[in-house]
This record gives structure tokens, C-alpha cells and sequence, in this order.
């Protein structure tokens, strides 16, 4: 069957889910939902076999379609993915899907009631820099893994349109973090125990633009996930991705989305010995404990190449609804990341760790 899908909210990324989904086999967008007349407009320039609505209410009414995927801004998530459900639509809705754990169940009630499918646009779990890391932590490259680190910085504070304002969902933590956290989650085999965060607003009034988050997991695993859209640099390319991962047979560092980098070995261990040793200027940096390697000490490899694009996710989606492939974003591990984002403002709030017990099992 050719599946037919209607966009609502024809924004930034709106705009991308058109296409994407003209550009697959079996699957086309036939209608486009937005408040924005301009927008409307804009879409009948472009596409003008779409069919355009004002309002859902109307599309889902008068459009004759199998499922929509829901892009407006983040405080609309809920009302409009219960309204597609009530109206027997699939779903996929933008991230992040809720804005709480309280409101993702009571959308998680509808879908279940109406026998329909929800997945969340969690695309960035195709990134190349995320499956270089992830590959690497899985194969074991690095031996036991003990600290994984991934940032992001961003210009000069930039934040943009909607998300700058508190009452639209915006801020960082719902833009990027949702990303960031699912993706050392979807890595991570291992249950999550303790959560501690910082989040401030540096120049925004309203949302935060930074945030540091520690992820201590049960296998001694620490992940940090740190962004800030004003950590300034004068380095090149300085908005890209930085990963750093460590072990205890060797380290990794991933730098760009389309990641540069290297893992990193030692060919000897420092020996601990008592008597006197080399005084040599050469042997000392700001201690001996950190002096300059002697040659042929530190030993490089390449990182693995990974090709993976975002339109797996789309790809993965629709052999899903056919019955061909296990959905890969599934509803308890959106639910999940949002019970770690909670955890994320307590502990910015209380400027305490807070232990970590997921309650998906129960609620999904």
C-alpha cells in the first residue's frame, strides 16, 4: 500500500518531513496543517498537488490520509497527537514529544485506546559521530569503558524564533538535550543510577542556553553531556561535535558530525618505583605525573567509518508499520528520556544528585 501523510506545522523542520517523505518509495505527503497562512502559501507555490488546512481539526476531517507527523512547536505536542490518535492516525511526532512524563502518558492513554502507532523523530541516532562512538564502546576498543563525553557548542549565544520563549517549549534542554541524553541511552546497556545536572540561562531571559549533565550509570559508567550555545571559541569549526571516550586499553576522540578523530593507546604503562629517577627537563611537564611522552609511547589507530543517514529513521518507520522490521524508537524509551530530563531540572533546582529509577515498565 502507498501510505499517505500529512505534515502539521510547516516550520524549519516541517519544511525537511515534505520532502523526506516525497522522496520515499510507497509513502507520499498529500497534506500540509499550519496556522501560518503565509506558510500555506507557501506550500501551494512549491507543491501544488498538496493539500493545505488551517487548522487539524480540518485536516483530519476532510484529509484522507493514513498518519501524520506532528512538527509544530513543543507545547502543542500533546493536544495534537491525541487529536490523531482519537482520528486513527499513526504518528511520529517531533521531539521532544512531551513536555513532561505526565503528559507524554496521558498521550501514551489516547494511542493505546485508538489501536494506533507512536514514535518519536529521535533522527539523531543516525548521526555519524554518535554510531563512531557507539560502535567503538560496543566492540569493546577501549576495554572497560569508564567516562564518555559529549558536547556541543554553539555562536554567540545564538537561539532562534519559538524557542527562545518558556510558554513554547523552547530551551536548550528540549531542543538539543533530548537528543544528546537518547543518544547515551540508546548506547548505554547498562540501568541509569544517579543524575545530577546544571542548567542556567547565561544571556537568554526566559529559557536555558547551557547545560552540564552527569549520568552515572550501574556498570561505573559516567557520561557528561555538556552544551552551551555561548561557549565561546575562536577554534574552527568550534559548532560541531566533540565526543571523548575512555578505557582502560586506550582512549577515543570524535570531533565534527562527520567525525575526525583517532583511539589512542600506550605502548607501556608507567612504572611506580622508589628510587631516584630521571631529573631531566625533558622528562617534566606542569608535574612528572603529566611529562612529555617519550617517543613511540603513545600509538594512534584511525576510528571506525560508520555510514548511517537520517533517512534510516523514516526508512525503519514504514517497514515497521508493514510488519517487516521492530519499530526502533519505541514509546518507553521516549518516556524514559523525559523521566531523565525531569530528573535533569530537580537536580538543577535542588543543586543535588538525585538518584534514578525508571518507572517505564510500569507506565508503558
Amino acid at each position: 500500500m502507498k501510505y499517505r501523510y500529512a505534515v502539521v506545522g510547516y516550520g524549519f523542520i516541517g519544511r525537511r518531513h515534505v520532502g523526506t517523505l516525497k522522496s520515499l518509495e510507497n509513502v507520499d505527503c498529500v497534506a500540509v496543517c499550519d496556522i501560518n497562512p503565509q506558510r500555506l502559501e507557501e506550500v501551494r507555490g512549491i507543491y501544488p498537488e498538496i493539500e493545505t488546512y488551517g487548522t487539524i481539526d480540518q485536516l483530519l476531517e476532510e484529509s484522507d490520509i493514513n498518519g501524520v507527523i506532528i512538527s509544530a512547536n513543543n507545547n502543542q505536542h500533546k493536544e495534537l497527537v491525541i487529536k490523531a490518535a482519537r482520528a486513527g492516525m499513526n504518528i511520529i511526532c517531533e521531539k521532544p514529544a512531551a513536555m513532561s512524563v505526565a503528559e507524554f502518558d496521558e498521550m501514551m492513554e489516547a494511542v493505546d485506546q485508538a489501536g494506533v502507532t507512536l514514535t518519536v523523530h529521535q533522527q539523531r541516532r543516525f548521526d555519524k559521530d554518535f554510531q563512531t562512538v557507539k560502535k567503538c564502546y560496543e566492540e569493546g576498543s577501549l576495554g572497560d569503558v569508564y567516562t564518555i563525553k559529549s558536547s556541543l557548542y554553539g555562536y554567540n549565544g545564538n537561539m532562534h524564533d519559538w524557542h527562545v520563549y518558556k510558554a513554547e517549549g523552547g530551551g536548550m534542554l528540549y531542543d538539543w538535550g533530548v537528543h544528546l541524553i537518547d543518544q547515551i541511552l540508546y548506547m548505554m546497556e547498562s540501568p541509569l543510577k544517579a543524575v545530577f545536572a546544571d542548567i542556567r540561562n547565561v544571556i537568554n531571559k526566559e529559557v536555558d542556553d547551557y547545560f552540564n549533565i552527569l549520568l552515572r550509570f550501574e556498570n561505573s559508567v559516567t557520561a557528561e553531556i555538556e552544551l552551551g550555545t555561548y561557549y565561546l571559541s575562536d577554534q574552527k569549526e568550534w559548532f560541531e561535535r566533540h565526543w571523548y571516550m575512555g578505557g582502560n586499553t586506550g582512549s577515543m576522540y570524535a570531533n565534527k558530525f562527520d567525525p575526525e578523530g583517532k583511539i589512542v593507546r600506550t605502548t607501556k604503562l608507567l612504572e611506580n618505583v622508589n628510587e631516584d629517577q630521571d631529573k631531566s627537563a625533558k622528562s617534566y611537564g606542569p608535574t612528572r605525573s603529566f611529562g612529555v611522552p617519550e617517543p613511540g609511547l603513545i600509538v594512534t589507530e584511525d576510528i571506525p567509518k560508520v555510514e548511517t543517514e537520517h533517512i534510516e529513521f523514516f526508512e525503519n518507520y514504514f517497514a515497521a508499520l508493514n510488519g517487516k522490521a521492530e519499530l526502533l524508537v519505541k514509546p518507553q524509551e521516549v518516556r524514559k528520556v523525559l523521566e531523565v530530563m525531569e530528573a535533569c531540572w530537580k537536580s538543577a533546582e535542588t543543586f543535588s544528585s538525585v538518584t534514578f529509577e525508571s518507572s517505564v515498565e510500569a507506565k508503558v
